[in-house]
């Protein structure tokens, strides 16, 4: 009975971190998802239709990632975040939804923990999309002579000893 428990434990500890972890792949596998079966269905076959849907998701994946790194913007990147974040934050809610509907929570608890699950995994979609992007780049720095550190792009003229 122990074991069982403890097994049940690291169980849903895995199934938590793999949601977590592929929360920011929503948006992508859905595109993928669509394309694929749009292409099935339209007599294509079977190869066809995966290689479209895996092509499509790396496209919706990688466009993505160059729109959040080069766009300055910063509406333009709150929209490029939550239209990735919006799709992980609902597949969030139902994934912490049923797995609460497994553990015999009423209706209304259910309701708040998916509610707080989609909150939670859309945050952490919106981070993780950030983080591919890379790091924010920042003007090097010059030291002078009398060691004050100043940006390359001031636009101050350095004193020169003479």
């Amino acid at each position: 009975m122990f074991l069982s428990t403890v097994l049940s434990i690291l169980g849903l500890g895995v199934i938590v971190y793999v949601l977590f972890t592929l929360a920011v792949y929503a948006l992508p596998f859905f595109v993928a998802m669509t394309v694929g079966l749009y292409v099935y269905e339209s007599d294509a076959g079977v190869l066809a239709a995966i290689v479209a849907a895996f092509l499509s998701g790396a496209a919706t994946l990688i466009l993505g990632q160059i729109a959040f790194a080069t766009v300055r913007s910063t509406p333009i990147r709150l929209a490029i975040g939550a239209i990735y974040a919006i799709p992980a934050g609902v597949a969030g809610f139902h994934a912490i939804r049923g797995l609460s509907g497994i553990g015999s929570a009423g209706e209304n608890w259910s309701l708040a923990f998916g509610s707080i699950g989609a909150l939670v995994i859309g945050i952490t979609a919106w981070v993780r999309v950030a983080a591919l992007s890379g790091p924010e780049e920042t003007p090097p720095t010059i030291t002078t002579k009398r060691g004050e550190n100043r940006t390359a792009n001031d636009g101050q003229d350095l004193v020169r000893d003479r």
